[in-house]
């Protein structure tokens, strides 16, 4: 399965065990539908031995199939993918088989499809920012905007296209926010304290979203390890990078909000470390699939 770039950033964070993650979508996408297929059992499907083909209706990258397959199991059945997370699809072509008995299979439809299509969608939108920086050295993050419950689920499919994992929670890595600053500023000691507290409590990083040049200045003194430029267009986002490179070398920026296809190569080649794009996973399109039987 494809995992996105390897790791070379000491405080990136990990995903969840992916097999027990995925088991336990499994369980609550069925529970969903109730304990029984009424329509299934009334009409006889129960019994017969049966095959399902799921295929996509059009070009798409590959993700969620550990998820899909969970599912599968759960009711019994047996799925073999023929492709793997990350891969390229075209119209009309498999991506594996369902085996089992057909109530069952019938079952297990809607929920495998609806969870392969998110996960296709997500992995497909981010292959294409992906695509769009490539060779200028500037990484796909994704955000914390995902589906409720499923942060884990949306996260793979993002590294299935190729991105790369930024928070995955709170309680590892200090992001100062807009909201944070006017409660910064009673503090003593302020910033320079807060990522030496941090620091102590083993913190793996901090991060500073920042305006403007006096909160760049403030960030770099402190020893922050990223900024985060939020909603500037690139010219702008470029003098706030440029002096934070003048003041910390070592410092990584990050251009967030307002990032799309249409621009995000203007970010790459502004200085962007690293991009994080929140409507990779809170506006999913999703990928049209089928199960044929």
């Amino acid at each position: 399965m494809a995992e996105g770039p390897p790791d070379s950033e000491p405080h990136r964070e990990s995903l969840p065990d992916l097999l027990a993650a995925a088991r336990r979508v499994a369980q609550r996408v069925l529970a969903e539908d109730g304990p029984i297929d009424i329509t299934s059992e009334l009409v006889g499907a129960a019994g017969q031995a049966a095959v399902g083909t799921v295929r996509s209706g059009g070009e798409a990258t590959v993700a969620g199939l550990h998820y899909a397959a969970a599912v599968a199991r759960e009711v019994a059945c047996q799925p073999e993918w023929r492709v793997c997370d990350g891969d390229s699809v075209c119209a009309g072509e498999s991506l594996g088989v369902i085996r089992g008995d057909l109530g069952a299979i019938l079952r297990a439809e809607r929920p495998v499809l609806n969870l392969l299509q998110r996960a296709c969608g997500i992995a497909t939108e981010t292959r294409r920012f992906v695509e769009a920086v490539a060779g200028t050295g500037c990484r796909v993050l994704h955000t914390r905007k995902t589906a409720p419950g499923l942060r884990a689920f949306d996260v793979q499919a993002v590294l299935a296209g190729g991105g790369q994992l930024h928070r995955l929670g709170l309680e590892r890595v200090v992001l100062i926010k807009d909201n944070h600053w006017p409660v910064l500023a009673q503090r003593a000691g302020g910033l320079a304290s807060v990522c030496e507290d941090a620091r102590r409590r083993g913190v793996a990083a901090v991060y500073v979203e920042v305006e403007s040049e006096a909160q760049v200045e403030k960030a770099c003194q402190a020893g922050v390890d990223r900024l985060l430029v939020d909603n500037r267009p690139p010219e702008a986002f470029r003098l706030l990078a440029d002096l934070a490179r003048r003041l910390l070398p070592q410092i990584e920026v990050e251009a967030t909000g307002g990032i799309t296809l249409d621009n995000v190569r203007a970010y790459a080649e502004s200085g962007a470390d690293f991009v994080s794009i929140g409507a990779l996973t809170h506006s999913v399109r999703a990928v049209d699939l089928a199960l044929e039987l």
